[in-house]
């Protein structure tokens, strides 16, 4: 997947919604630099993720492609709460499959969330792991887990073909 792909899977998702969004398990920043292109200049992104030196090269990054976003880096573990205000949006790419128990996450999200607020899940589509990918969840399997956290409006975005677990998809969920 490339910068063009990161954006098609989240664009419909986070259009329209306001301008304050966190990118939780962010790692180097793939998706934090589509939610940015995104966004554009009025753009506040709240990236966390446990590896600091993950978070210092999205940062350079960032800095080069788009400065006049806000970004606000928190190193930390997005399983337990977080200082985090109101938010208009959430990206979870790739991160909520380390998760066996995903409900205690997503209650921690919806909590982040304003009212019809959105969240937006990139995930594999499948639900069989593997050691890398340990918890996947098919869009089908995302339906049922998302309504039984209280969301909403759940709907597919997106998805990419991925030579390692067929197809990668983009979910669109509302608080």
């Amino acid at each position: 997947m490339d910068h063009a792909d990161h954006v098609r899977l989240l664009r419909d998702g986070v259009l329209g919604v306001g301008p304050a969004w966190a990118d939780l398990g962010s790692g180097t920043g793939a998706f934090t630099l589509a939610l940015a292109d995104i966004l554009g200049p009025a753009g506040v992104i709240h990236s966390v993720d446990l590896d600091a030196g993950a978070l210092r090269e999205q940062a350079r990054r960032m800095r080069e492609r788009f400065p006049r976003v806000s970004l606000h880096q928190v190193a930390g573990d997005f399983t337990r709460p977080l200082p985090l205000a109101t938010l208009d949006g959430v990206v979870m790419a790739n991160s909520l499959h380390f998760q066996r128990d995903k409900a205690p996450v997503l209650a921690l999200v919806r909590g982040y969330l304003r009212d019809g607020g959105r969240l937006v899940l990139v995930e594999y589509d499948t639900d069989r792991g593997n050691p890398w990918v340990p918890f996947p969840l098919s869009h089908e399997t995302w339906v049922d887990v998302a309504t039984r956290a209280g969301f909403r409006d759940i709907r597919l975005l997106a998805t990419v073909p991925s030579r390692f677990l067929g197809a990668i998809y983009s979910a669109v969920s509302v608080r």
